[in-house]
């Protein structure tokens, strides 16, 4: 099947290329040209575990390609996939302009018959809207083809994105087959086979042939109306992330008692109803999901009056995690400290930076009069575009710690799990570690000379 996916970021280039892996004929579009002329050459501007193999090889295969021109993409194609980002605004509402702009282009552009399907996360109510958009602009053209609007919400974690596309927990689509109006059959040539069965049963079967490789393996396909599938993706991230807040609401209990908060997380993530897994406190959540995804859920809240008090603390409990940590660290540290920082995107396997607790700490060093050396394995190039040469890049995370009065850790690349401490306290000439992702135990840290500083636990 021939697909067009419309956005080269983390979700619209793992769909290209996943959906390409899967025997489709797929065009990426994506208005920057740099970005599309390095897709050209296989080489991913984002770093995605797999992505680039894949991109490599289904350029090879002519199954892959990419371009600047929507209107290149449309003939013959049978689905456009939008994946453009949808950003929060100053009032945490998503921006959703780029969305209705590939809508609006898809309608100019279309000459025939095609499912459109919202892959960006998108509030309830948008495919509504762009239905409403393609369906005025489709009739001031004169064209009597069909575009109904599907919504088709992404599960991925970045750093395992490729697993989750190719290895889904479940497939989400929702789609309202009533609310399109009938048209005339379109002459020969430029009406899909599928489209006699009417808009509902023509783009579910769309939509059940392009996942077809992965439902024949016992993947699931769930199907629902658009405006729950809309509301799906917020719900989860939104959940996901409530977990983790309230396990760091519960790590600033321990530190206040002498409790210690991996014990707390232990014996309730033994308990089947809840399970151990996001119950690991650090400094907060980040990245460009759970923030954004939480930030859209109290704007829907707001102007729906529908009160959602467990989200607006989600968000605030993460803000509050996140500022007490640092406080943390600049009222321990001595008057113009060096500081080694280990970790600058906003989680490991990743090169993004949207929201990373580095991009808030490190300006706070320097405003404190503190130096700052860095080490992340892949992520020292994007902050260098965004901080400049205000702190020192280190090729390793020893190398950054040379001379420091204290070691941060931001990111739990696995990478750091392995350092040999003693090595470590050799390496620096003071003795403090602030272990925001709580990789270490107090333990091991006290053994080596250092002076340990957790989150959720007592300083040891």
């Amino acid at each position: 099947m021939k697909i067009s996916v419309i956005g080269t970021g983390y979700v619209g280039l793992v769909s290209a290329v996943c959906f390409a892996e899967l025997g489709h004929e797929v065009i990426g579009v994506d208005i920057d040209a740099n970005k599309v002329k390095m897709l050209q050459c296989g080489k991913s501007p984002i770093y995605e575990p797999e992505v680039e193999d894949l991109l490599a090889r289904n350029l090879n295969t002519g199954r892959l390609r990419f371009t600047t021109d929507l209107k290149e993409a449309l003939p013959g194609c049978r689905v456009v996939f939008s994946a453009v980002a949808t950003p929060p605004n100053a009032d945490f509402s998503a921006d959703l302009r780029a969305v209705f702009t590939v809508a609006e282009t898809v309608a100019k552009h279309a000459g025939q018959d095609l499912v459109f399907v919202n892959k960006s996360t998108v509030p309830v109510g948008t495919g509504k809207e762009c239905e409403a958009l393609i369906e005025k602009i489709l009739k001031a053209r004169g064209e009597a083809i069909t575009i109904p609007v599907v919504s088709n919400p992404e599960f991925l974690r970045e750093g395992h994105a490729v697993h989750d596309t190719m290895q889904p927990d479940r497939i989400i689509v929702g789609l309202n087959g009533d609310s399109w109006p009938a048209r005339p059959c379109l002459p020969a040539g430029r009406r899909s086979p599928e489209r006699s069965r009417g808009g509902e049963g023509w783009a579910k079967e769309i939509m059940e042939e392009i996942y077809h490789p992965l439902t024949r393996t016992g993947k699931p396909i769930v199907w629902m109306n658009r405006e729950s599938a809309e509301i799906v993706k917020y719900a989860s991230n939104a959940f996901l992330a409530t977990k983790i807040s309230f396990i760091n609401m519960m790590s600033e209990l321990a530190e206040k008692t002498g409790a210690n908060v991996r014990d707390i997380a232990r014996g309730m993530g033994m308990d089947d109803r809840i399970g151990p897994r996001f119950l690991h406190a650090g400094i907060g959540y980040g990245g460009s999901c759970f923030p954004k995804d939480v930030k859209a859920l109290i704007a829907l809240s707001r102007a729906t009056d529908v009160p959602m008090p467990i989200v607006e603390a989600t968000h605030q409990i993460n803000q509050h995690q996140r500022e007490r940590f640092f406080k943390k660290i600049l009222a321990t540290l001595p008057k113009s400290a060096t500081v080694a920082l280990w970790g600058l995107s906003f989680k490991p396997r990743t090169d993004d930076m949207r929201e990373a607790p580095s991009l808030d700490l490190i300006p706070m060093l320097l405003s404190a009069g503190h130096s700052v050396t860095v080490h992340d394995p892949v992520s020292m190039e994007n902050t260098k575009k965004i901080i400049g040469d205000t702190i020192g890049y280190s090729p390793s995370p020893i190398e950054a710690t040379k001379n420091a009065d204290a070691v941060v850790i931001l990111t739990e690349w696995d990478a750091f799990r392995g350092i040999d401490l003693k090595e470590l306290k050799e390496s620096m000439k003071g003795n403090m570690l602030f272990d925001g992702r709580n990789i270490y135990t107090p333990e091991e840290v006290k053994e080596a000379g250092l002076l340990y500083y957790g989150v959720g636990m007592p300083v040891s």
